[in-house]
């Protein structure tokens, strides 16, 4: 028995921000690494959109269109001025090399659809199928976090996490509340907003930013 076309539409987008999630984890080029957040951002908007449109839950509709303007279009160009200002468009460094780092994203997938299996059985949503590659986004973001030394790719690492737990939340649940969508969404601009000063002063203060040095000056 073949899927419907929604559902179809639906793996194949999930499929895509499970691909970009790969992707931003091999990627060294910070400006390319914006733009992956950016398409990640976009495909997230045009999965919540069709959940909109094939289920009853007209409130994912104004999720659709937070999820673009803030993630596809504001924070993006906010992202692009500061690295350009800041004048730094490679990460070149990593704590691992990139194939260790996809072999590790690897196995990581593998534990985020055997984590998933007993929570989507649970879920009566058109979109539980797809909670396993939610989770194994926010997995793979998290370990793009914890593997760069440099600031910013450490944020778009956290900006792409909590992209895959807005999609694992609609897999689950047709998404949360719109108050607690706003109040998240207030929370990560005016994050981003702060970490962008923050990224200015250490550069003045050690002209790099390594995160090495803040740990050495917590250790002097």
């Amino acid at each position: 028995m073949s899927l419907p076309l929604s559902s179809q539409l639906l793996n194949l987008l999930a499929a895509v921000l499970l691909l970009l999630s790969f992707a931003m984890l091999a990627q060294r080029r910070l400006l390319s690494l914006v733009s992956l957040f950016a398409m990640q951002g976009f495909a997230l908007c045009l999965a919540t959109l069709l959940v909109a449109l094939t289920s009853t839950q007209t409130h994912l509709f104004y999720s659709a269109a937070l999820t673009l303007v803030l993630k596809v279009i504001v924070l993006p160009y906010f992202l692009y001025r500061m690295i350009h200002k800041l004048e730094v468009l490679w990460d070149v460094e990593t704590l691992l090399n990139i194939p260790m780092i996809m072999l590790l994203g690897i196995v990581l997938v593998v534990i985020a659809f055997n984590l998933a299996v007993p929570i989507s059985q649970l879920s009566s949503t058109i979109t539980r199928s797809m909670l396993g590659i939610a989770l194994a986004s926010v997995l793979l973001s998290f370990l793009m976090m914890i593997t760069r030394r440099k600031a910013i790719p450490q944020v778009i690492g956290f900006l792409a996490m909590e992209n895959g737990l807005f999609f694992a939340a609609i897999s689950a649940t047709y998404g949360m509340p719109m108050i607690i969508e706003l109040g998240i969404a207030l929370d990560v601009l005016v994050g981003v907003l702060i970490l962008g000063v923050f990224f200015f002063q250490i550069r003045e203060q050690f002209d790099s930013l390594d995160l090495e040095h803040l740990e050495k000056l917590r250790d002097e």
